[in-house]
């Protein structure tokens, strides 16, 4: 017969007297009313117990520590371990392991361990004295020498309380670490962490990482622990000083001691991984941050819409805006910045354009960087309604301005070509009191002159400059010369180049492009040797091989190997640029064979990548990049090219298309038009599209018809 017996017992819980400093584990504090707490267990026995049941296991008994897992497997992609594969919504598994809780304590937050707080010090009858010992060592000089001198005065014996009080109390960093060294060198005490914590606090001020991190290896060696400020502390300097590899180290370093970071903590790494390119990892990282009840911050989807930003990731973009969506989080003005300009980045005017428009919805006021985003943004895409209304808005809603804002609503101003605007901000600058006019002002107004082509009043505001002692900057003086070169006027762009380099302007190449798109425009041989004596100060080597392609002697291989000089001392974005201005120079003289080179030359050197295109169905020429000259070179040798395929009877397409796009600029120039007047002189049976602005398409019959009557009278290009 079984017996039934109780017995109570006494369990004490022993209670830390550590310093409540140090970083609590639970994110509560357990409230008793007395130290010790009573448990009744209950047993039952039978005579056969003793020899048919298998001795239990005590639930109270510590199971064995599970090995740590390495970084490499916490940061696996999601979807193999954590997220089921179909149900992305699932984030833990339906059948989880049974884990033993005590009822006693709250459950442990993973990832939202509270930052250490410290708790104010406690009455002390000497705190008076302390906190004026501690102002006489910062009035001190920042010596080592003067600092200690003034620390054998310490008005009592240094003990754990006063020093963590004076320690808090000192700056700059020098002084705290001349402190933090004297109590390590005479041993008043044992040193704990938090004296650590501080004076990394102090280093992290003052960007020493190199010293943070020699402290941190000193507390490894001296076996004092590290917990999760220390980490949080080392990894946040690394970041801010771009020791970005260490920052890692240190991560990877905290995961395998198997403490776990806070949201600051995560928060910074994730940008550290953003900020490495490490996209997948940053991905990851998140989504595990989030399958353990990490709730993210507005920082780290900021984070995470500045890297997709930055990349042109509209796919990552668009993430980020679905977890906020996922988690309930409403973006501020910081997260709504960052998702602007990350649209900018990734050429989705459009979306910017909502997400601008959301801000305003959402009750929120824009600031100076949110309106230079989206002006940026508007400017670009040559939109002229919209940067219409957001002026207008500006206005009458008196948002904030700052110079940065106004220049670049002259700017947007001159991309779109509205110039009375441009010209009514320029005014109200010039009347403003903290906003006057500077060279980047000066030179937004002289791009939209120079692309309307009005002259007098670019030159007026060329001299305007000089008279109110604004300098004048390489990207005014390409603005000038265009203006210029456009309308022939010579000797003045040649005093304007003169004004410029007396000024210590730098050539770049923009501004020798421009030199040498004016060379194509004039009309006689001494206008091109003022144009090149220009030129020569700037690229002598440019001007070299525009003698040597207009040299009838001169062989392709010749010409092959020094454009290919010209263009290894180029920068990349401004070759195409180069070739175009070429090859217009040629037709100008009437060197078309040559011109006909240099387009091979351009496409064998990788400066045409889409200029054909071809499908099943359509074979197209894209000459939306190129010069109006490049743009019927590359016609004329297409034509050529079809005729040869023709000629020996092979297969073509059912349509034909010429895209040459159409500017939305209001001052640019007609491409479209040229190109269509040079298909009317070939008299090619090229159409505007009826579908597509600036494409002209032909079909298969038309093409054929007029090729074959070509052929006889052609070789390897129709003109």
């Amino acid at each position: 017969m079984a017996a039934t017996f109780s017995y109570a017992l006494d369990v004490h819980f022993a209670v830390s007297q550590s310093d409540p400093k140090r970083p609590i584990f639970f994110t509560k504090r357990l409230k008793h009313r007395n130290p010790s707490q009573r448990f009744c267990i209950s047993c039952k026995t039978s005579k056969s117990s003793s020899s048919s049941s298998k001795p239990q296991q005590n639930p109270l008994e510590e199971q064995s520590p599970k090995k740590t897992q390495s970084l490499s497997e916490q940061l696996q992609p999601l979807s193999t371990t954590t997220l089921p594969k179909k149900d992305q919504a699932a984030r833990l598994s339906s059948n989880p392991k049974s884990t033993w809780v005590n009822p006693s304590k709250p459950k442990r937050s993973v990832l939202s361990l509270q930052r250490q707080k410290r708790s104010p010090h406690a009455y002390n009858p000497q705190l008076r004295e302390l906190k004026l010992f501690a102002k006489k060592l910062n009035d001190c000089e920042n010596n080592e020498g003067a600092f200690l001198s003034v620390l054998e005065q310490f008005p009592h014996q240094p003990n754990r309380e006063n020093s963590l009080l004076i320690l808090n109390s000192l700056k700059p960093w020098q002084k705290a670490y001349y402190f933090f060294n004297w109590l390590k060198t005479n041993n008043f005490f044992p040193m704990e962490t938090i004296f650590y914590n501080v004076m990394m606090k102090y280093l992290r001020l003052g960007g020493q990482f190199e010293v943070i991190e020699e402290l941190a290896n000193e507390m490894v060696s001296n076996e004092i622990p590290l917990d999760n400020i220390t980490y949080s502390t080392i990894i946040s300097c690394a970041r801010r000083c771009y020791h970005f590899d260490k920052a890692v180290e240190w991560f990877e370093r905290m995961y395998r001691t198997g403490l776990m970071p806070d949201e600051v903590t995560y928060s910074a790494i994730l940008d550290v991984y953003a900020k490495l390119g490490k996209v997948e990892e940053v991905i990851s990282l998140y989504e595990r941050g989030v399958a353990s009840s990490w709730k993210p911050d507005m920082v780290t989807f900021s984070v995470l819409a500045k890297m997709f930003g930055v990349a042109g990731d509209y796919e990552g973009i668009k993430y980020v805006l679905q977890e906020m969506k996922s988690v309930e989080v409403k973006p501020n003005l910081v997260v709504y910045n960052t998702l602007i300009e990350a649209m900018g980045r990734a050429g989705k005017p459009g979306f910017a354009r909502n997400l601008f428009e959301d801000l305003i919805e959402s009750g929120l006021s824009p600031n100076e960087k949110t309106l230079t985003a989206i002006a940026k943004i508007y400017g670009k895409a040559r939109w002229e309604k919209d940067a219409l209304k957001l002026w207008e808005e500006m206005k009458s809603k008196n948002w904030p301005v700052d110079f940065i804002l106004y220049n670049t609503l002259l700017t947007m101003f001159a991309d779109i070509g509205l110039v009375e605007e441009a010209e009514q901000l320029f005014i109200d600058m010039k009347r403003s009191e903290n906003f006057k006019p500077d060279s980047w002002s000066y030179t937004a107004m002289l791009n939209i002159y120079a692309s309307g082509g009005n002259v007098d009043k670019a030159m007026e505001l060329f001299e305007e400059m000089f008279e109110v002692g604004v300098e004048l900057n390489v990207m005014g003086t390409t603005c000038l010369i265009q203006c210029l070169g456009k309308t022939r006027r010579i000797d003045e762009l040649v005093r304007a180049f003169t004004v410029s380099i007396q000024q210590e302007i730098e050539p770049d190449d923009r501004l020798c492009g421009c030199l040498l798109s004016v060379v194509s425009l004039c009309d006689n041989r001494e206008d091109i040797d003022k144009v090149l004596a220009c030129l020569h100060q700037a690229n002598p080597r440019l001007v070299e091989f525009v003698e040597l392609i207009e040299d009838e002697k001169s062989s392709l291989d010749t010409i092959k190997e020094e454009f290919r000089h010209v263009l290894s001392d180029t920068k990349d974005d401004a070759r195409r640029p180069f070739c175009n201005c070429l090859i217009d120079i040629c037709r100008s003289k009437n060197l078309h064979e040559r011109a006909h080179d240099l387009l091979y030359l351009g496409t064998l050197y990788g400066l045409y990548p889409r200029l054909h295109n071809k499908t099943a169905d359509e074979w197209s020429l894209n000459v939306r990049t190129l010069s109006v000259g490049a743009a019927k070179t590359a016609l004329e040798e297409w034509m050529g090219t079809l005729a040869k395929i023709v000629k020996r009877g092979e297969a073509l397409p059912e349509l034909f298309s010429a895209q040459t796009g159409t500017g939305t600029h209001k001052f640019a120039q007609g491409l479209s038009n040229s190109f269509g007047s040079h298909l009317k002189e070939l008299g090619a049976p090229f159409k505007n599209s009826e579908d597509k602005v600036g494409c002209f398409v032909a079909t298969r019959e038309d093409l054929l018809l007029w090729l074959q009557s070509k052929i006889p009278s052609s070789s390897t290009v129709i003109s």
